[in-house]
């Protein structure tokens, strides 16, 4: 408990020391200063290849194209979201690792369609679960949220603990409007669902056409966060 509790308080030390450091960055300074604190090799870079994530994706691996991705693959996705990263992948060269969920626990979520009882479990059995065990790996997490996509995401900074690991957050005070202007200035492919009116992505399940994550759980009553960054992630 000692040392946890050790781990956990340096962590909240670096995150105090950094958060001053990068906040007047541009977001691709930020992104270039991380690997002077840590290599690529100490850092974790997660997505689920929805419509924005070929800003941050595009960033890095200018950056540091050893940067490795993990695609949370909760086997759910769209067939245009699994076209869609095969075609980042082929494009740019990346190394993708598929973070897959546990066979007997996700059959059973999908035997009994948990996305409409209970969307929490079910996320927690296919996104959450399966990702815990890469980040005991990693000192560093690169996590792509805005702070104008959800409440909860709208206090967030750009360095905070979680868990046991330190999360990065380079784009958190981005404007949609940068964002947008970044994809057509360097003419990045567009998620196929995009120009049909999904504003955001995620498992088809619970995923409908909507202006930003409107459509995301939709009718699910106060279900906005999958769990990925509102649960604690501790190493063991």
């Amino acid at each position: 408990m000692v040392v946890k509790d050790n781990t956990q308080k340096a962590i909240l030390r670096k995150a105090k020391e950094l958060n001053p450091l990068f906040a007047p960055l541009y977001f691709e300074e930020r992104i270039r200063k991380i690997y002077e604190y840590y290599s690529h090799e100490e850092v974790i870079f997660t997505t689920s290849y929805g419509t924005k994530s070929i800003f941050l994706i595009h960033l890095i691996h200018k950056i540091n194209p050893l940067q490795k991705i993990h695609f949370i693959n909760t086997t759910y996705h769209f067939p245009e979201t699994i076209a869609y990263m095969e075609t980042l992948k082929a494009t740019y060269n990346l190394e993708v690792v598929e973070v897959l969920p546990e066979g007997k626990e996700h059959k059973l979520t999908t035997e009994e369609q948990w996305w409409k009882e209970h969307p929490k479990m079910c996320c927690t059995i296919n996104k959450i679960a399966p990702l815990t065990p890469h980040l005991l790996n990693y000192k560093v997490w690169i996590s792509g949220i805005l702070n104008d996509e959800t409440k909860f995401r709208s206090h967030k900074r750009i360095f905070e603990r979680q868990g046991d690991i330190l999360k990065f957050h380079p784009i958190i005070d981005v404007s949609p409007d940068d964002i947008e202007l970044y994809m057509h200035l360097h003419s990045l492919p567009q998620h196929p669902l995009k120009e049909k009116g999904y504003g955001s992505v995620g498992c088809h399940h619970c995923t409908v056409k909507g202006e930003g994550r409107t459509g995301r759980w939709k009718d699910k009553k106060n279900h906005t966060e999958c769990g990925l960054h509102v649960n604690y992630y501790y190493k063991k």
